[in-house]
């Protein structure tokens, strides 16, 4: 196998590359932020002056992590294309995000989507969702921004506190100089290495597979690597409850799990639809949301095939040694089998998405939903902008230590991505109940939010201590109606 041109250790040329896209982004970042105008609005928005392809790009970017193109091709090469199945949910739950909660947060042109909360319900219920906010977006966060220092640490041989402060260091300095505008420019450069990466390494796999593309469909049906759908058991069989309520991977399971689960973490998280309120009008923004939709639809299918693709590689070369983890064998098979210039692409592409923090967004929540409303309106705009450049300063240290506390603890990994399970239901609930009735309700539904999250909580320790039969992505199904039962009923008695 003397055409394996990769193998080699990583050197100069891996870290040359790396650096000469960092250096692209934070140039591309720091020159879109000379627009800036010093209003929070251009801070927080760009004015609304963002280019539809632009915020596009920037909502995929942002929803797509380094993990996801690490670990979706794992998926893909260890199991099938069920996960697809999720995505069926998601898409629906886009467009109900498009023509229902976009016209919602543009009518009065809000810095941020809970601003919409205290309007319709009040400031309990702003100040509840902007809390539970800041609970997930910096645990989720946190994780998100762990495993991949930990990733490029272990790529690079570097140790992980510096790789992770580079990471926090360059971030911040785009953010904070140019807002989210810099952001989202910053983000249209991530999309397109991690697009071109992911491209470029399944022309690779396919030019050196025997048979190409037909032996890479034919490896995988054969082994089941291709199945879609799981239509699970029929209503009469045995056990069709418990698998009903443990396998996400039966199709209609999958469908609502990714309805309801897209609609929280797209429509109630400030850090997803932040890119959203970028562009100038409601109908661009609906426009902006639908091709975003397409748009990953096509990266998910994309490092689905590199996966299935993966599979059929060392199916052909079973010679070559797989990681002791699978999880890891798209970052192994570029380090082991890639040639220099397309592992660099790679490495390159998890360390970029790795400075995608929610730096921003959490800033404008802060100042916008939680310091504004106690101070008296008086002060001039330079004050809230000094306020929101010192919020991303602070957030970007605690994201940091939270990010090397949990690279400590290996099980904290899991219960941290659970957490937006835990959360995003009350979110979604109190949403729902304003765009669906006319409650108007306020300390009841921040009651309703903090029981819910609370019974979340619970609900999810019973799961990991007592193995309670439920999958965990059942929390936000829970977490939705229980908000939205509990809000309604506890109104006459709260409000």
């Amino acid at each position: 196998m003397h055409w394996i041109a990769g193998g080699s250790p990583v050197g100069w040329f891996d870290y040359a590359e790396a650096a000469l896209w960092l250096s692209a982004m934070l140039w591309i970042a720091l020159s879109a932020g000379k627009f800036a105008d010093g209003t929070t609005d251009d801070f927080f928005l760009a004015s609304r002056r963002i280019p539809m392809a632009a915020a596009c790009i920037a909502f995929i970017a942002t929803e797509t992590s380094a993990l996801t193109i690490i670990g979706v091709p794992a998926v893909a090469f260890r199991e099938n294309w069920n996960y697809l199945q999720f995505f069926i949910g998601s898409a629906a739950a886009r467009i109900v995000i498009a023509y229902l909660f976009i016209p919602a947060f543009y009518h009065r042109r809000y810095q941020t989507i809970y601003g919409y909360l205290r309007e319709r319900f009040g400031p309990w219920t702003q100040h509840a969702a902007s809390l539970i906010f800041f609970v997930t977006r910096f645990m989720a966060s946190g994780v998100r921004l762990m495993a991949a220092a930990v990733a490029v640490s272990v790529f690079l041989g570097f140790p992980l506190p510096p790789v992770l402060m580079v990471m926090v260091v360059a971030s911040l300095l785009y953010t904070v100089w140019g807002g989210v505008r810099a952001v989202v420019w910053a983000n249209v450069l991530q999309g397109v290495v991690f697009v071109g990466a992911g491209a470029a390494s399944l022309a690779f796999l396919v030019s050196h597979i025997p048979g190409g593309t037909g032996t890479i469909l034919s490896l995988g049906k054969s082994a089941g690597r291709l199945d879609l759908f799981r239509l699970g058991p029929s209503w009469g069989a045995p056990g069709f409850l418990k698998r009903f309520f443990l396998d996400p991977n039966i199709l209609w399971i999958a469908v609502i799990n990714g309805f309801i689960g897209s609609l929280a973490a797209f429509g109630t998280d400030h850090e997803m639809m932040q890119k959203l309120l970028t562009v100038e009008t409601r109908a661009k923004s609906q426009k902006t949301m639908l091709a975003a939709t397409a748009g990953s639809f096509a990266v998910l299918v994309l490092f689905l095939s590199i996966g299935t693709a993966l599979f059929a590689f060392y199916q052909e070369h079973q010679a070559l040694a797989l990681p002791t983890r699978l999880d890891a064998i798209y970052p192994h098979f570029a380090k082991a089998v890639m040639p220099g210039p397309l592992r660099a692409l790679v490495l390159s592409a998890v360390l970029l998405l790795s400075f995608d923090l929610p730096l921003s967004s959490l800033s404008a929540v802060f100042v916008n939903d939680l310091y504004r409303p106690i101070r008296s309106g008086e002060e001039p705009e330079a004050h809230y902008m000094r306020v929101s450049r010192a919020a991303v300063i602070v957030s970007a240290a605690l994201l940091a230590v939270l990010a090397y506390g949990f690279s400590f603890f290996d099980r904290m990994l899991w219960l941290a991505f659970k957490i937006t399970g835990v959360t995003l239901g009350s979110l979604l609930g109190v949403y729902l109940l304003g765009f669906l009735t006319r409650h108007r309700g306020d300390r009841a539904n921040a009651a309703a939010m903090g029981l819910m999250t609370a019974a979340n909580a619970c609900i999810l320790f019973a799961l990991e201590r007592s193995g309670l039969p439920l999958g965990w992505s059942w929390l936000i199904v829970i977490g939705t109606l229980g908000t939205f039962t509990l809000a309604w009923a506890l109104s006459p008695w709260l409000d």
